[in-house]
């Protein structure tokens, strides 16, 4: 058995817990000998998380479920290999069941031809759907589920106290999860996930991806505000509300108006 280094009580992050990065965030939430895993990751970290678990001395068996945050493969490629491992549940947002059900390569990022990136997307089934405003207990410890889409559609969040299980929706440095039409992603509904987690009475931010770090509103303020001139960017294409250039475009030709200093030949 090696020493446990629970961040908060009840709550061990394994790469922090291991001295090492092997991959997103993997949060361990235990009370007593009952315990479920936020994220898995890769499949080819499974039996390195799985080893660092059990010599933490906490039972596999006593596993009460794999609790995916969403249905991106750096997340999730991992939980059919550990499901079997552990004998255990997955848990999931009802808009995670289908990608993760059929093992959908597009969804789930898992396949981007452009930049030559093919992984495998093993399918699996999951058990238990949860949405907002359910909980989940394990021994006395009581997750309060988000749903916090804008990332993606099927984005959690878990509150244990003082501390939300953030997922991808900001970290320490004022960036967000990727935005990316093929894994649903929304802009207006990020807006309100941001806002929803800048407002809230939390203290503690515990991201998928980096370290944990102290809610700050004014940087989340400057994040919103961001985010907000997102909707009124062609960089965000389809995601995008509009593109105020072409309403001037329009203006502009229809008026015949050119540049300052430039002139129509005669």
């Amino acid at each position: 058995m090696i020493v446990r280094k629970p961040l908060f009580p009840g709550l061990i992050e394994l790469n922090f817990q291991a001295g090492e990065v092997l991959g997103c965030n993997l949060y361990l939430i235990y009370d007593q000998d009952e315990w479920v895993l936020i994220d898995i990751g890769y499949e080819e970290t499974v039996d390195d998380y799985i080893q660092i678990i059990r010599d933490l001395d906490f039972p596999l068996s006593r596993c009460k479920s794999l609790i995916a945050t969403h249905a991106d493969v750096d997340h999730i490629q991992g939980l059919a290999k550990a499901k079997q491992a552990l004998k255990t549940t997955v848990t999931a947002h009802p808009n995670a069941v289908e990608p993760l059900r059929t093992g959908d390569t597009l969804k789930t990022l898992a396949l981007i031809e452009a930049q030559n990136l093919r992984m495998a997307m093993p399918p699996v089934e999951i058990e238990t759907q949860v949405n907002d405003g359910d909980v989940i207990r394990v021994g006395d410890l009581e997750l309060e589920v988000w749903h916090t889409p804008g990332h993606t559609d099927s984005q959690l969040a878990f509150r244990l106290g003082d501390v939300l299980l953030s997922g991808d929706n900001v970290y320490r440095d004022g960036c967000i999860g990727a935005i990316d039409a093929h894994h649903g992603s929304d802009i207006r509904a990020f807006i309100k996930s941001l806002t929803r987690i800048r407002d809230s009475d939390v203290r503690w931010l515990a991201p998928s991806h980096g370290p944990i770090f102290a809610k700050d509103n004014a940087m989340l303020d400057k994040v919103i505000k961001r985010v907000e001139g997102y909707l009124h960017m062609a960089d965000f294409g389809t995601l995008a509300d509009d593109w105020p250039l072409m309403d001037q475009w329009d203006e502009e030709v229809a008026q015949g108006i050119l540049p300052e200093g430039l002139q129509l030949p005669t």
